[in-house]
């Protein structure tokens, strides 16, 4: 599978909350990849949507990915955001959605299976995707690839929406890279 275009991408932020990334392993790594990609996905109108556990308990987004006006925020007390806010169904038909977040051992693990179950196209994003403990985050990988889920990295999913070098926002893009 491939992410194709940003023309038919949706970008899904899973629970980068405030109270949950100190605990989780390299979570300032994991941040500063996820934001990386979120201003990717701003400068080639990539949609976006977030999800927040429990906002009340472990705080809204981290500053550094918060929504800007139009980016649906759906919040849950489920692990499976597919289960409670009807996720599948609201991100559009023909968008493939491109998923980071934490923590890859529940939260995001159980909405991308959520996703692939409903019969959507899901790539998640590993190296912006973290757990507190690597061995869980590696598990959580192998297991969504194992469910049809394509695993890419942060510079794939920018460098597959900017499809090449002709693309009118190019400069700005690779400026995030460097």
């Amino acid at each position: 599978m491939s992410i194709l275009s940003s023309s038919r991408a949706h970008l899904l932020l899973i629970d980068f909350q405030a109270r949950l990334m100190p605990a989780i392993h390299d979570g300032a790594e994991v941040t500063a990849r996820a934001s990386k990609l979120l201003r990717g996905a701003r400068l080639m109108d990539v949609p976006r949507s977030y999800t927040e556990q429990i906002p009340e308990k472990l705080g809204h987004t981290v500053p550094d990915l918060a929504p800007q006006p139009g980016e649906e925020v759906l919040m849950k007390s489920r692990f499976d955001a597919c289960s409670e806010t009807g996720l599948a169904t609201r991100i559009a038909p023909d968008r493939r959605i491109v998923v980071a977040g934490c923590e890859a051992h529940v939260c995001v693990l159980q909405t991308v299976l959520g996703l692939i179950a409903a019969g959507r196209e899901v790539a998640v994003v590993a190296d912006a995707t973290g757990s507190r403990a690597p061995a869980d985050r590696e598990a959580a990988l192998a297991r969504m690839t194992q469910q049809g889920a394509a695993l890419v990295t942060t510079e794939m999913a920018i460098f597959e929406w900017l499809g090449g070098a002709d693309h009118p926002r190019f400069r700005e893009v690779i400026a995030l890279i460097k």
